[in-house]
């Protein structure tokens, strides 16, 4: 029998979705770990019977080390893109094959307008005093700030156009923003192509906006590549929102920034180090955090379940037919 072990499904939904049928006519043990298991050595004892890994994108970092004490690992799967959380070389060294599936730009960028819209209409105070039976009232100490603002009229920007940061912008331009994109050579021939002001200044770009939303990849190049000094060149009212990856800014920048009135608010749905590196923003009133939620909707599991289980019923037809 081959063991089939899923890791960090939090909301304990993979062993109900349609995508895990792909594996009943086969002589499979499925486990699926509900919790977030932080230590080496318990993981290395959880996973000791497993043949495959299939990972929910980066929640757990499967290191050299964890990869050497699992004498029965024979293939790691990737749910949506690969990502940086596998040390690759050790699986080449042991001859583990690695799979991915495909990215669904759909879901992260709807979230990216929810937490714009959520932000700037202020929804959450106002929802939380509601419950405490305070109408139309708000945390906001100043009262010009309690209330919200639409983003008709005002402007976005969109550093990193790809397939989500393209999805956001063609949404900006339906809401009647002012849409401008920042980024590589790459982003700049598909925003001009879509009909975006491409802004080829970092700091003329950021001095221009109402609304900053981050859609770069995590690689070399990006990491650390936002910081406070960027932040700085942003409004007092503007806000930023991150949907993409908190490694983008370089560590505490935002934070303080924040607290030093550029930009006066900000919208994350990524912090580095999670779900722990999430605390020292939630006693910040003007930043707005949810737990990671851009690609976690029913959809999008669907599709990486399904491609991720594909790929684990490949790999037993192939062992009995081997």
């Amino acid at each position: 029998m081959t063991k089939v072990t899923v890791l960090d499904d939090y909301q304990g939904v993979v062993a109900h979705l349609d995508a895990v049928r792909i594996l009943d006519d086969l002589n499979v043990d499925l486990e699926v770990i509900t919790e977030h298991v932080r230590e080496e050595g318990r993981l290395a004892e959880i996973l000791a019977q497993t043949d495959c890994l299939v990972l929910i994108r980066e929640r757990t970092r499967i290191s050299s080390s964890l990869i050497e004490v699992l004498p029965r690992l024979k293939l790691i799967v990737q749910t949506g893109r690969l990502s940086n959380c596998i040390d690759l070389e050790a699986c080449r060294r042991r001859g583990i094959p690695v799979k991915d599936g495909s990215g669904n730009p759909i879901a992260p960028a709807e979230l990216t307008w929810a937490l714009i819209l959520a932000a700037s209409r202020r929804l959450v105070p106002y929802a939380q005093q509601l419950k405490q039976g305070n109408w139309q009232r708000s945390v906001a100490e100043i009262a010009d700030e309690s209330l919200g603002r639409v983003v008709s009229g005002r402007t976005l920007g969109i550093w990193g156009y790809g397939k989500i940061g393209r999805r956001v912008a063609a949404i900006g331009r339906a809401f009647g923003m002012t849409v401008l994109v920042h980024g590589r050579d790459q982003s700049k021939q598909a925003a001009l192509s879509d009909g975006f002001e491409f802004v080829t200044d970092r700091s003329g770009f950021l001095k221009r906006l109402d609304v900053l939303t981050l859609h770069l990849r995590m690689c070399p190049e990006t990491r650390h590549l936002i910081s406070e000094d960027d932040l700085a060149c942003l409004r007092p009212d503007a806000l930023l929102v991150n949907t993409s990856r908190a490694e983008l800014l370089v560590p505490g920048a935002l934070l303080s920034a924040v607290r030093k009135g550029r930009p006066g608010a900000a919208a994350l749905d990524v912090f580095t180090d999670e779900p722990d590196g999430v605390r020292e923003y939630l006693g910040v009133p003007q930043i707005l955090c949810t737990p990671h939620l851009g690609f976690v909707e029913r959809d999008t599991y669907e599709s990486y379940f399904r491609e991720a289980f594909t790929h684990v019923r490949a790999f037993v037809l192939e062992g009995i037919r081997g």
